[in-house]
């Protein structure tokens, strides 16, 4: 039987940026995003696009993995 997979993207936006004592806007001026997309990020709202991703781990100097992990879940068809 062939599985469908779900699954959830979490990230740890919220903790690089209090360790940097940065405020949502201004990761979001960084980004060049609003602060409400921030917002979304950090509760789980929004995924971003593979860019933004990737944008947002070059801001804090480290990996797409290290900031979004993917949460599957296996479910029968």
């Amino acid at each position: 039987m062939v599985k469908k997979t779900n699954g959830q993207l979490h990230n740890r936006l919220s903790v690089l940026r209090a360790e940097r004592k940065w405020s949502q806007q201004q990761v979001a001026d960084f980004l060049g995003v609003s602060r409400q997309t921030i917002v979304s990020l950090e509760h789980n709202r929004y995924s971003p696009s593979l860019k933004l991703a990737f944008e947002i781990a070059i801001l804090f100097d480290t990996t797409v993995h290290d900031v979004f992990q993917y949460e599957k879940k296996e479910q029968p068809l």
